[in-house]
């Protein structure tokens, strides 16, 4: 595979992140080099780890993953595009403010459902025989520099438009068109 090529399959991975991470940053309004340094990392890593994991499993547990993996990206972008919507409704502005999803377990259920779909990328680059380490390399940089400068736009679109509320019910309706497209990608729908 060559590197535009690997560019390009990271850059298609990373746009889940991207959305996601412009979604928070709107809610956040205020963007701390500590939220972006977390948020970045994270997403990263896990775009990173994704395609090893489904690279090492191969060929043998293709068809078993290939049969849920959706539904487990799905669940996780409901369960916080849901709380999201359900914070913004109650109309909780400090709690909206306060809320920090560059932490703690919301950290993690994002990281694993936007890098969810990495893990077939991973399945399939084992499949055609390419090289992993160099591929997720990339994905990693890719989506870390894509969340970095998706949740410094979001905090500024936050800021400018003081949309805190509205951008925490945009930013869960997001997460569930996220979850909605990666069900659709695999004909649930």
């Amino acid at each position: 595979m060559s590197l535009i090529e690997t560019i390009a399959v990271a850059l298609a991975l990373a746009m889940d992140a991207f959305a996601v991470s412009v979604a928070i940053g709107a809610v956040l309004q205020e963007v701390s080099a500590r939220q972006t340094f977390r948020l970045s990392w994270h997403f990263g890593l896990f775009q990173a780890l994704m395609p090893i994991l489904g690279w090492a499993a191969g060929q043998g547990i293709q068809a078993y993953i290939a049969e849920f993996d959706h539904w487990v990206a799905f669940g996780l972008l409901s369960l916080i595009g849901g709380r999201m919507i359900l914070g913004a409704i109650q109309g909780e502005e400090e709690k909206i403010k306060d809320s920090e999803p560059t932490r703690g377990l919301s950290l993690v259920l994002l990281s694993v459902a936007t890098s969810i779909d990495a893990l077939a990328v991973g399945l399939s680059l084992a499949l055609i025989g390419v090289s992993i380490w160099f591929t997720a390399f990339i994905i990693g940089i890719v989506t870390g520099a894509l969340t970095a400068g998706g949740i410094h736009i979001g905090g500024y679109v936050g800021r400018r438009l003081s949309i805190a509320r509205y951008a925490e019910l945009l930013g869960g309706v997001v997460l569930l068109i996220i979850g909605g497209r990666i069900l659709h990608a695999h004909g649930v729908f």
